[in-house]
This record gives C-alpha cells, sequence and structure tokens, in this order.
C-alpha cells in the first residue's frame, strides 16, 4: 500500500501538466516557446476562453495560430479558429514556437484569453492505449507510467549533457581566438613603440638635441 501510494506521488508531481492562460491584444503578436530536444512527442490543445462582454457583444473572436521548427518548417498553421489541437514529433533539437494572433480587428474589438494545454515526452503519452494495448491495470500500470518517467528524465539529462560538451567547445574555441587576439594585439602595440622610439631617436639626432 505505501508503495502505491509513493508511486502515486510521484507521478502527481512529475508528469503534472500546466494549463497556459495568455491574453492575446487585438494586434500584435504572443508566442510561446520551448527547448526540445529531438525524438520526443509533442500534444497541445488550445481554445478561446469566452467572456462576458464579447457575449454581449454577440462577437465570436477568432485566431490564428502557427507553430514553427527550430529551423523555420511549418508544423501547424490555422486561421480564423477559435480552438484546436496539433501534434507531432520532433526530429531537430531547439526551441520550438507557437505563435497566436488575433483575426478581428475592428473599432472597438476586445482582447481576448486563450487556454493552451501544452504537453511533451511522457506527459503526452496516451496511457489509456497504453493499458488496453498491454492489459494492465492499477498498480502495474502505474510503475510503466514511473518507468517512462525515469527514461524521460534520463533522456534529458543526456540531452543538457550533449548541449554542456557543445556549449564547452564553442567556448573552448572563443577563448582560444580571444587569447590570439590578445597576443596579436600585444605584438602590434609593442611593435608601434619601438617603431616610435626609433622614429623619436632619429628625429632627436636630426635636430642635434641628443
Amino acid at each position: 500500500m505505501e508503495l502505491c501510494k509513493l508511486v502515486l506521488l510521484l507521478l502527481t508531481v512529475i508528469t503534472v501538466a500546466e494549463a497556459i492562460w495568455m491574453e492575446l491584444p487585438t494586434s500584435g503578436t504572443k508566442c510561446l516557446s520551448e527547448d526540445i530536444h529531438s525524438n520526443v512527442v509533442v500534444l497541445a490543445d488550445y481554445s478561446v476562453i469566452g467572456d462576458e462582454e464579447h457575449a454581449q457583444a454577440n462577437v465570436v473572436p477568432t485566431i490564428s495560430v502557427k507553430v514553427t521548427s527550430p529551423f523555420g518548417n511549418n508544423l501547424h498553421h490555422k486561421e480564423n479558429v477559435t480552438h484546436g489541437q496539433f501534434a507531432f514529433t520532433t526530429t531537430e533539437a531547439g526551441n520550438y514556437l507557437a505563435c497566436f494572433w488575433m483575426d478581428n480587428h475592428a473599432p472597438g474589438a476586445k482582447a481576448v484569453t486563450i487556454g493552451i494545454d501544452w504537453k511533451t515526452g511522457i506527459s503526452a503519452k496516451d496511457w489509456e492505449s497504453v493499458a488496453r494495448k498491454e492489459k494492465i491495470e492499477g498498480v502495474e500500470l502505474e510503475l510503466v507510467k514511473l518507468e517512462g518517467i525515469v527514461q524521460a528524465i534520463h533522456e534529458n539529462l543526456e540531452y543538457l549533457k550533449d548541449r554542456e560538451a557543445v556549449m564547452r567547445e564553442e567556448n573552448e574555441k572563443t577563448n582560444a581566438r580571444v587569447a590570439w587576439l590578445s597576443i596579436m594585439s600585444l605584438g602590434i602595440c609593442i611593435a608601434a613603440a619601438v617603431l616610435q622610439v626609433f622614429y623619436l631617436k632619429n628625429f632627436f639626432r636630426k635636430k642635434k638635441l641628443i
């Protein structure tokens, strides 16, 4: 029984996915981004949250959505919608961008609030399908979820380790270039100072000052 409580507690802490509420102005664009490594499942639901002002004015605000990969590839694009969903598996590592903007630009238009439920990795997995396919339930299903969470954490750590190695290599290259530039600058300054001393020495000799 204690094991069940521990598993449920870990799943609650680690896999909870929070919905994001964002106010969208009548003009301009608001974007969300997340740094995701490759081969990760992304699932998101978005919808316009109505208010009393729009209901009284009998106006249904619509929005447009565009999701792009780190290399600028278009993954999802919808216009004049009040809700929608997108899902994809990442093929590139980097920042994935989801941008939202309003379609209604009529005079007196009001800003709207949109709700976004963004899930990645283990949080986006369909555990009901897994349970039906594997014919598991209860504690066994929770243990499978926990195993998936551990695997996801391991993959994230490996991704961060690779990123750290790349950044360290770039820093070492930059430091080496700065060091060579500093040495070259110092050499040029010394050479200029030596030439200046010889020039002044010859000048004073010509003027018979020394």
